[in-house]
């Protein structure tokens, strides 16, 4: 009635609906209610939490945090101030393009998880992947190594080429960050994981390879479903140039994903709070150069600074001089 007093008078409103004219203006007198006032304080909460998830958290994420909070609110509650406020959260996109290109002439490692993505501790099952990022400029690939105890991303590096080089210096840093004895490092059959230099690389390091089967991706699915990052960043940016694209995978990546995102898996942890929480984690001293530690070193939510190809291999000691 009260978006059309302005086209009909109240008295004629309220013989058609049948209401009297002094309860429409008692009713338009009235202070709002109790619950009408903490339901406004109550969206507003929701909307601080939404946008701080780069308008991508559904009513679980903004459930956890909201009891993070202190806050008692049930599931319904939230998805209906959701729905009124037009919030919705972001889910997995359909399509896909295929990296994978099987070498034939390479022999795969045996399957040591057979989709049995479970482990009990850190550094005992890694799962790895390579998924593209699109530009104006052309794809940029992204190789990433997760650790499936905390599903924390423990290596990752972007190429523009799909070619060995990216999973190796993905394998390094994760090795390098956490030091591990005899990991398993699952993946699909892709032609770089199969190659020699990449079994020679984990043979150096004491990882032991694993490979799904050919053209499943259930044998891989831990990895996968890392499509987090392409439903939550991919599909809703645009990236100019690849450059661009390297600087919001690294945020999302270190910013975001490993240190604040919550897993349903995890009990609504993030990677990060879920290792701090389970168990004391040792990170080595800071790597000091001219007096000053660098990037990323020493420090427990950070992982080592790679945003390249490049292959980190270890640097033999010169010869003593005379």
């Amino acid at each position: 009635m009260i978006a059309n007093q302005a086209n009909f008078p109240v008295s004629v409103m309220s013989r058609v609906f049948r209401v009297s004219s002094s309860g429409f203006y008692a009713w338009k007198a009235r202070p709002p209610s109790r619950r009408a006032l903490d339901n406004a304080v109550m969206s507003e909460r929701i909307r601080a939490i939404y946008a701080d998830s780069d308008a991508t958290y559904g009513v679980p994420r903004v459930r956890a945090d909201l009891i993070e909070q202190g806050v008692r609110i049930s599931r319904k509650r939230i998805a209906r101030l959701m729905r009124a406020a037009h919030l919705r959260g972001v889910s997995r996109r359909r399509g896909f393009v295929v990296t994978t290109q099987r070498d034939p002439r390479q022999r795969p490692a045996p399957d040591l998880v057979n989709r049995h993505f479970v482990a009990d501790a850190p550094n005992v099952l890694w799962v790895a992947d390579i998924t593209y990022v699109p530009t104006w400029a052309g794809f940029i690939y992204l190789a990433v190594v997760l650790d499936v105890w905390s599903r924390r991303v423990v290596g990752w590096s972007i190429g523009e080429t799909l070619h060995t080089e990216i999973i190796l210096a993905a394998l390094n840093m994760a090795v390098q960050q956490r030091k591990p004895t005899d990991v398993i490092h699952h993946s699909d059959q892709g032609s770089q994981y199969t190659s020699v230099a990449f079994g020679q690389r984990c043979k150096a390091m004491g990882v032991r390879p694993s490979m799904g089967s050919v053209g499943d991706a259930y044998d891989n699915a831990m990895a996968e479903s890392f499509a987090s990052l392409e439903c939550e960043l991919l599909d809703r940016r645009c990236f100019k140039t690849k450059t661009e694209a390297r600087l919001a995978v690294f945020t999302w990546i270190e910013g975001w994903y490993n240190p604040r995102r919550r897993h349903s898996a995890l009990g609504y942890l993030s990677p990060l709070n879920f290792e701090r929480r389970n168990i004391d984690i040792i990170t080595p001293p800071p790597r000091m150069e001219h007096g000053f530690p660098t990037v990323g070193s020493g420090v427990g939510c950070a992982t080592l600074p790679v945003d390249n190809p490049a292959i980190l291999t270890p640097r033999t000691p010169r010869e003593s001089r005379p």
